[in-house]
């Protein structure tokens, strides 16, 4: 098991050049988790593909429903004090902080390609990249 942030989820579900990792990072495990805050961001991802012309809305559509399919009883909410705490020791947003909170309560590793997770919580959080030579 292992937590992703949104921009993994986005990267396996709309295509583009990472989408190739994100599909290696599936292979190599399948049982992926993230806090509830991911739809919102998803849907926020896939406004900016919609407005920019980049994909129309039934193929968000699409690639919101296998995504929401994908992570359906694998959703966390987290306790506020275990994010806030995060949010104190880091310059991480606190949605950022939901990731790396939700991967030392579980336990697992959060994969990720965001530089700043990547560099403030080293413990937690591992590339999307290594994770797949891993």
């Amino acid at each position: 098991m292992i937590v992703v942030d949104v921009n993994t989820i986005a990267y396996l579900w709309i295509p583009g050049e990472m989408t190739d990792l994100a599909e290696r990072a599936l292979a190599r495990d399948p049982h992926w988790v993230a806090p509830v805050l991911w739809r919102s961001e998803f849907r926020n991802i896939l406004a900016g593909y919609i407005r920019r012309d980049h994909l129309q809305q039934d193929a968000a559509l699409r690639c919101l429903r296998a995504a929401e399919s994908q992570l359906a009883g694998y959703e966390y909410h987290l306790p506020s004090p275990l994010v806030m705490e995060l949010v104190t020791r880091s310059r991480c947003s606190a949605y950022d902080c939901e990731y790396v909170a939700l991967a030392t309560d579980l336990g697992t590793t959060l994969v990720t390609s965001d530089k700043q997770i990547l560099r403030e919580f080293p413990e937690h959080a591992t590339s999307l990249r290594d994770f797949v030579q891993g």
